[in-house]
This record gives structure tokens, C-alpha cells and sequence, in this order.
């Protein structure tokens, strides 16, 4: 989207500055939020993983890695590594709207102060946005990364990992420290782009409604925060897909430094258009696509209703 005059934009609901805890809460709204990310999106997440992950040939799709998965290793495998996302998308998301509802009160400060009352510009939404997906990186890309050797773990091959704290020790055995970060630079690419699409969207949609019905933020309808939410995960997904595949085949390449089939993102890149073509860059897409709407649906509107709460 491109900018328009600021008065098209109905004016941002912004909580008391002033109050000492709003920082907190909207880091407590953002972990309910999370929490709702993971259980509703852990099994899509395990079938994209697989189809981003596996040599080409092994699975026919999404459907093919379902009907494996429940047949091979039994309904439970959809949810192998749950635990980690669970504490780890908790933080992730809290740090997301977090730092996006800081930066929101930034440039309306800052707007303020230049005479501007009408609320923020879509630039300044992307922006906060692209902010909050930077900092979330850094928490993200370790998170994942143990995530991602959980859940590529089958039945048919003896198990590597006995646990999250056991994919740790051994990554960290092999690779220091650094290995636990490997994915890093995708991991930003995808999170600094992806989450400026997601949360402007988001707030386009929003604000274009309380314009529109003239009523305010909190009066918003749960069923319109749902399809605003899911509209919002399907921007960052088609604005950032290709980044997540690198990530997913750097994050699941071999632990052993030496062993490795890529060396960097630009070698991975590089080696999937080599064997795969454009394709190979959006592996795993009709699950993950499937998955936005309802993920990203409770996410919102999770977090929505906490605000809404904690006030």
C-alpha cells in the first residue's frame, strides 16, 4: 500500500502513555496471543516443516504428509516439539506487539509533535512493524531451530533428540553457540519484511473499520478482529515465504559443521533454484497458506480480548 494524506487514516486508540505497566500489559496480551498461535498452529506447522525439509520426492503434499504422519507415527507427532513453541511463540509474540504497541506510541508522539493529530501513516504502521519482526528475530531463530529438529524427526530413523534441552546441548557440542543461531539472516529477511505486511495490514483494516462504523477499537466485533487477523497472516505469508524455506533448509541441514550441504543463505538460495527451480522456494506453501487464516485469527483476537481486559 501506498501512503495517503494522514486524515484518510482514523486516529490511533492509544492507552495513557503515563501508566507505568502498559509495557507489561502489552507484553501479557501478546503471550496470550502466542499461546493461541501454537495450539491452533502446530499441526500445520509440523506438515509445512516436513514438506520444506524432505528431499524432493517424499511427500506428494500436504495431504500425503498427513496421511503418513497419522499412519506411521500416529495424531500426536502433529504436536512433536510443542513444548518449545509454546514458552518460545509465547515470548516471541509478546515481544512482537510489545514493541509494535511501543512504536505505535512513538510515532504518535512524534506526530504530535510535528502538529499531526490524525493518526499514523501506513508507513509508520509498516515500519513499527518491521521494528517489532527485527526484535523478535533474535528470539525466533533459536526457538525454531530446535523446534524444526524436533519435528523433523520420523519414526522410521533412529531418534537424535531426546528433547529441547537435548537438541541443545548436542547443537551446541557440534557448532558453539553460533550453531544454535544458524538461519539467523533469513529468520530477519523474513521477520523484518513479513512482520511489516502483517501488522499493517492488520491496522489498515482496523482503523478502515472504526472509520468506516464509526465506533472505536474496543467495539470492534470478535468475529471482523478474526477475518482482520486471518488477512493479516495471509499478507506476511505471501510477502515472506521464500525466506522462511532457506531458513527451514538451513535449520535442518546437518548439525556437523563439516557436513553441511549449505554454507551460507546466499549458497542456499542459490543450490534450491539449482535443483528445484522457483518452486522449491515455495515447498510447504498450501499448508502453510491453510494454516494463516485460523492461526493468525486467534492471535488477534486473543490479544484484542486480553488488552480489552487488562485495560
Amino acid at each position: 500500500m501506498e501512503d495517503v494524506e494522514p486524515h484518510i487514516i482514523e486516529a490511533v486508540e492509544q492507552k495513557d502513555s503515563n501508566d507505568p505497566l502498559r509495557v507489561l500489559k502489552d507484553v501479557a496480551a501478546g503471550t496470550c496471543g502466542g499461546i493461541a498461535q501454537v495450539l491452533v498452529g502446530q499441526p500445520f506447522d509440523t506438515t509445512k516443516v516436513r514438506l520444506q525439509s524432505s528431499p524432493p520426492g517424499t511427500y506428494t503434499g500436504g495431504l500425503d504428509v498427513v496421511q503418513k504422519l497419522i499412519k506411521t507415527e500416529g495424531p500426536l507427532a502433529f504436536y512433536k516439539g510443542t513444548l518449545t513453541p509454546l514458552v518460545g511463540v509465547g515470548a516471541c509474540v509478546s515481544v512482537q506487539f510489545g514493541v509494535f504497541e511501543g512504536m505505535k506510541r512513538f510515532f504518535s508522539k512524534q506526530n504530535i509533535s510535528n502538529g499531526k493529530t490524525e493518526g499514523l501513516t501506513y508507513t509508520q504502521y509498516y515500519v513499527a512493524g518491521s521494528i517489532s519482526g527485527l526484535a523478535n528475530s533474535i528470539l525466533a531463530c533459536p526457538i525454531e531451530h530446535i523446534r524444526i529438529r524436533l519435528q523433523t524427526q520420523t519414526a522410521s530413523a533412529p531418534r537424535q533428540f531426546s528433547g529441547p534441552m537435548d537438541v541443545i546441548r548436542k547443537i551446541q557440542q557440534s557448532s558453539g553457540i553460533a550453531g544454535i543461531f544458524r538461519g539467523l539472516t533469513p529468520t530477519l529477511l523474513r521477520e523484518g519484511h513479513g512482520m511489516g505486511v502483517y501488522f499493517l495490514t492488520y491496522e489498515y483494516l482496523v482503523n478502515r473499520d472504526m472509520a468506516t462504523n464509526k465506533i472505536e477499537r474496543k467495539d470492534i466485533p470478535g468475529w471482523r478482529l478474526c477475518v482482520y487477523g486471518g488477512c493479516a497472516g495471509y499478507g506476511v505469508w505471501l510477502s515472506a515465504y521464500p525466506f522462511d524455506v532457506i531458513k527451514s533448509k538451513m535449520q535442518t541441514d546437518s548439525i556437523d559443521a563439516t557436513k553441511r550441504q549449505f554454507n551460507s543463505t546466499i549458497e542456499c538460495a542459490r543450490k534450491t533454484l539449482q535443483v528445484s527451480g522457483v518452486k522449491g522456494f515455495f515447498r510447504g506453501f498450501v499448508p502453510t497458506i491453510l494454516r494463516a487464516a485460523p492461526v493468525n485469527a486467534s492471535t488477534f483476537y486473543a490479544f484484542e480480548l486480553a488488552m480489552r481486559a487488562i485495560g
